[in-house]
């Protein structure tokens, strides 16, 4: 058997080998171990808050815990979280595997009420519990593997083949990685309106969110370059979602979810 021929099947199994699927049912593609990433996620997490002053305004660190912690105390999988508020005018917030939730004081200008905090925060929680993370680092070592797979087959390196395979990287980038991450945002969005709602925050609220975030971000790159969909596209996507996700925010309603933030 020719050596091409021994890569591609040792490729073609470690794809098979690691097919899961994502909370909303898409098949993904993961190759790290979740402990590992845990691992990474804190480690990563340590470095920023070395980096990072973390917020001295106990007013405003109590409102960001008593949001996060009403929608991680609704996840079926119990674990502890850390929550830091960092001092940082970047309207913006994180969450990383291992149970780590980073929020923004830049943020709080923007999501002017505890259920459009409780958007972002979910929105970051979905990213974790979809293991986008695993995902866009499998699909980084795939496409650099897969590149070099077929420079390999192609044979002799000649200025032409250079020329391909530059336009080939490229074509990964704006065909493949930036859709991916684009398709993980609104998954994102999806599962972040979920546990909001299940949470008892008002999902309706997400949508005056992004109508925030459109007014403060100004102009956009165009979204076929963009990693994240435009203001409008992400503001389609949540309305259309709204009726399915209303009846989970009733139901917690009348369970007694009814967070009372500020």
């Amino acid at each position: 058997m020719k050596l091409q021929s021994k890569i591609l099947i040792t490729v073609l199994a470690g794809s098979l080998a690691a097919c899961a699927t994502s909370p909303l049912g898409r098949n993904q593609f993961l190759l790290m171990p979740e402990d590992q990433m845990s691992e990474m996620g804190a480690t990563a997490y340590a470095q920023i808050k070395q980096e990072t002053p973390v917020s001295k305004d106990q007013g405003q660190i109590n409102y960001v815990l008593c949001v996060a912690n009403a929608i991680t105390s609704s996840l079926p999988e119990k674990q502890p979280w850390e929550v830091n508020l960092f001092q940082d005018d970047a309207a913006n917030a994180f969450a990383l595997p291992g149970g780590k939730i980073g929020v923004n004081t830049g943020l709080l200008k923007v999501a002017r009420n505890q259920s459009q905090l409780a958007t972002v925060i979910g929105h970051e929680i979905g990213h974790v519990q979809a293991h986008h993370s695993n995902e866009r680092m499998s699909l980084e070592y795939a496409t650099q593997n897969g590149l070099g797979l077929l420079g390999a087959i192609a044979g002799q390196d000649t200025a032409v083949k250079q020329g391909i395979f530059a336009a080939m990287g490229l074509g990964a980038e704006y065909g493949v990685a930036l859709p991916f991450s684009r398709k993980h945002e609104a998954e994102a969005d999806i599962i972040g309106l979920q546990l909001m709602a299940n949470a008892g925050f008002d999902p309706r609220e997400s949508i005056n969110l992004w109508i925030n975030m459109a007014a403060s971000n100004g102009g956009e790159p165009p979204e076929f370059m963009s990693t994240h969909p435009s203001n409008e596209t992400r503001i389609n996507g949540l309305q259309s979602k709204l009726p399915e996700v209303m009846p989970l925010y009733n139901k917690a309603k009348a369970a007694g979810r009814n967070p009372n933030c500020g």
